[in-house]
């Protein structure tokens, strides 16, 4: 196990009402009495990081030791697949098996189902870096947690509370959703869907009713209700599942890497008040404004998706305080979901932890982010910040800009620097108004900082 440093650490459990309990570890000794429900909580003062392994012990009617408690910097990841793919599946395996002695860095998996109401008890275990333990470890948080490691010489607690293929909806609570009025107002400007060419044109004649029939149907309605609770994707479920049983916790930020199931037409548009939902609300719930940052989807081909737009929805939540974001449009994989190269990943989550939370000398904790533009006759001069070391074309001109005038028809742009500005143009656009940067799926784009940083795809227009 590993506690967060330099912060209140809550610790609670549970036992008979009014039964006395005392917490000891560290020197520290702190007591309680359980309540009517036999809820308790007690809390430790600022811990110092400590390499050394102490016990933590609860005395009450009976006795609990928690052997080999660390002291030092603890994250939580979350989100769906790419945050819950696993070292063994990442590039370069066997070379950074062999590498992963790392006892210092420990990884706890939350396994516990999604739920129909928050849960308060968690499940998983605390398991030590080595070679043969690091291949089940969360790419991204393990490749995060390595650099943070040795630059601030202590060790890191890496929490993994993620699931593949799910929903943002999944991860924010049923009740915060249903009373957000901007996530209600967009989903009823939500066109409707339109009903399939079959159905329309040849609606099922009803069959007969009779006693059998419809026993047989309450029986599929109620595996359809029963398969519907079960489900990852039940709205509230995973956050009352995979998430409240960890808060308290204390922990010093959260990385998310979650959005590809949201890239459909009909999710897409929701997913900036979705994500701002969920950073504001986890926040309340810990507490205080944790350092939040999320992982910007990568170039993917994604048929029938709309990826841009979630793109730009996390590019949006920057405006909220504290968070951070690791730009990836140059590690995906044309037809694969799950990029091997999450060592990229989680080293530019760490620039931004390093150099945003942790006050750590860093090269930038960002690409170039759009920062305005301006409109000279033919030509749209567009500013960026994140351009530490100056912007850079690499390997070659600079590309993935186009352009549009009133018409709205794009044309791909001529780009060029000028100190930490692009200048466009098209041949056929004489009166620029808009103008897009790596606003496909699956881009080419070359615009970075001097850091080798790259830019993130975004547009000037709010065009449909």
């Amino acid at each position: 196990m590993v506690l967060q440093s330099d912060v209140r650490v809550p610790v609670w459990g549970s036992a008979s009402p009014g039964e006395k309990i005392t917490v000891d570890f560290a020197g520290q000794s702190v007591a309680t009495t359980a309540a009517s429900d036999g809820t308790w909580q007690v809390a430790f003062t600022r811990l110092a990081p400590s390499p050394t392994a102490r016990s933590l012990t609860i005395k009450g009617n009976n006795t609990i030791t928690i052997q080999d408690v660390l002291v030092g910097e603890v994250w939580l990841g979350s989100g769906q697949s790419n945050m819950a793919m696993t070292v063994n599946r990442a590039k370069n395996y066997e070379a950074e098996k062999v590498a992963a002695n790392f006892p210092l860095i420990r990884h706890f998996k939350e396994e516990s189902p999604n739920a129909d109401s928050p849960q308060s008890t968690s499940k998983g275990r605390w398991v030590l870096c080595t070679p043969d333990s690091v291949g089940t470890f969360s790419a991204a948080l393990y490749f995060f947690g390595r650099e943070l490691h040795p630059t601030l010489s202590v060790p890191v607690g890496l929490i993994n509370s993620s699931v593949g293929g799910t929903p943002i909806e999944a991860w924010i609570a049923a009740d915060v959703q249903k009373n957000s009025k901007e996530i209600q107002a967009a989903i009823a400007a939500l066109p409707p869907a339109p009903p399939t060419a079959d159905a329309a044109l040849n609606p099922p004649t009803p069959a007969p009713k009779t006693a059998a029939t419809e026993k047989q149907k309450n029986a599929q309605k109620t595996a359809k209700a029963t398969k519907a609770t079960a489900s990852r994707s039940t709205t509230g479920g995973l956050f009352n599942g995979k998430i409240a049983p960890l808060i308290p916790y204390a922990i010093r930020g959260i990385l998310w890497y979650q959005g590809e199931a949201n890239t459909t037409p009909a999710k897409a548009s929701l997913y900036e008040h979705q994500l701002a939902l969920l950073v504001r609300d986890w926040r309340t719930r810990w507490g205080t404004e944790l350092p939040f940052a999320w992982v910007q989807l990568p170039n993917f081909v994604g048929a029938g998706r709309d990826w841009p737009i979630v793109r730009e929805a996390m590019l949006k939540t920057l405006a909220l305080p504290q968070t951070g974001m690791a730009i990836t449009i140059d590690v995906g994989e044309a037809n694969d979901i799950h990029p091997k190269n999450k060592q990229t990943v989680g080293h530019r989550l760490a620039q931004w932890a390093l150099g945003s939370v942790y006050a750590q000398k860093v090269a930038a904790t960002s690409g170039p982010l759009p920062a305005g533009h301006e409109i000279r006759g033919r030509e749209m001069i567009l500013r960026f910040r994140h351009a530490e070391g100056g912007l850079v074309a690499k390997g070659g001109p600079l590309t993935g800009f186009v352009v549009a005038g009133a018409d709205r028809t794009w044309a791909p742009a001529q780009a060029r620097l000028v100190g930490n500005t692009v200048v466009i143009s098209a041949p056929d656009v004489a009166a620029p108004v808009a103008a897009r940067y790596a606003w496909e799926n699956f881009p080419t784009c070359n615009l970075y900082n001097g850091a080798g940083l790259p830019a993130s795809p975004f547009r000037t227009d709010d065009w449909k």
